[in-house]
């Protein structure tokens, strides 16, 4: 990403959808001044009166219709926290507008709605964010360098191991696990939850480039609580030159959000946001390196939909959050899903 110095007044925001674990993120940032929410799509009634004693909001902010919601506040970009589902029609309602997205990784359910989303947003000239926890990774920043200047020599094996000991288990909200659980509103369970993340890094260190074949296990270790989902997942991606292990579960002991990546002449593990292991010669012992966390806009979502929106900031061909990368994300997934289903290694077409 490069950043142009431009003066830009908070930008108009609108939420679509209560239900995601994450909304709470925008209503606990006051301190900041770069965005004003004009409007909430919540069709729930409970939510929409949780949300509203919570956090001190305006009755009038919520609105039962998405149309009418952005024909009345006019809103700059729509932030989407609803069902994974939901986010192809948060597009199809925002795009005609020329209305900006930003959605809740990974980007669709199936690779016809983001390749729809992605055709959308290039008709009408919109932006559609894709949001990670991990673009916001010094670590992942610092070892995206180190191969970039060849000091790891070429990529051979990533591994990326995320999630946590279960939604359930961590204690997500009702409407939120509601989700979680539905394979057709989250499109799988581990799989798409955790395994995103992997699909998301690995395609943006190759620069946009697409696996030879993917084969994928997923497994239900605690079927008495996730009955219709997987809970464990384990997808192989492989390249002319290397391969890519993602790990997603929601069986780990503690939470985790890591990344391997060994190349020919050396190798760094992003331990977690801002701590970095690496060993870079094969005479030199490893050694641990503490970053500082990533400067503004990179430490709020919601900033860098402003920055985006108003010019300041300019996405690169292929950023994390940015429409080519999170396509082929969802198009991983979805063959993931197939080859979990079939037990097959499956061959993508060029």
């Amino acid at each position: 990403m490069s950043i142009q110095a431009i003066a830009q007044a908070p930008v108009k925001v609108a939420v679509a959808g209560l239900t995601h674990g994450h909304v709470g993120w925008i209503f606990n940032r006051s301190e900041k001044k770069d965005i004003e929410l004009v409007g909430i799509y919540e069709t729930n009634p409970a939510l929409v009166s949780e949300f509203a004693s919570r956090y001190k909001l305006d009755k009038k902010l919520f609105y039962t219709d998405l149309n009418k919601m952005l024909d009345e506040t006019k809103p700059q970009a729509v932030s989407a926290f609803g069902a994974i589902s939901e986010h192809i029609m948060v597009v199809r309602a925002c795009a005609p507008r020329k209305i900006h997205v930003m959605v809740e990784k990974p980007l669709a359910t199936t690779f016809a709605d983001a390749k729809e989303i992605q055709k959308l947003a290039g008709q009408n000239g919109i932006q559609v964010l894709t949001n990670f926890e991990t673009s916001w990774y010094a670590s992942n920043q610092y070892v995206k360098d180190l191969v970039e200047e060849g000091k790891l020599g070429n990529i051979r094996k990533v591994m990326v191991n995320d999630g946590h000991q279960g939604p359930k288990e961590i204690g997500v909200s009702k409407e939120f696990l509601e989700i979680l659980t539905d394979p057709a509103k989250n499109g799988a369970g581990a799989l798409v939850d955790f395994g995103c993340y992997g699909a998301n890094l690995m395609t943006w260190l190759l620069k946009g480039e697409r696996p030879i074949s993917i084969t994928a296990v997923t497994h239900q270790n605690k079927p008495e609580i996730y009955k219709e989902v997987d809970d464990e997942a384990s997808i192989i991606l492989q390249y002319p030159k290397s391969q890519c292990i993602i790990q997603g579960s929601w069986n780990w002991s503690f939470a985790r959000k890591d990344m391997e990546v060994y190349g020919n002449k050396g190798y760094a593990v992003a331990v977690d946001p801002t701590v970095v292991r690496q060993r870079l010669q094969e005479k030199t012992p490893e050694e641990t390196i503490k970053l500082d966390p990533r400067p503004a806009p990179f430490t709020d979502p919601f900033s860098v939909l402003a920055d985006v929106v108003t010019g300041k900031l300019k996405l690169e061909q292929n950023d994390m959050y940015g429409l080519p990368v999170n396509v082929t994300v969802v198009e991983i997934l979805e063959i993931a899903k197939e080859s979990a289903k079939t037990g097959k290694t499956i061959f993508l077409k060029k």
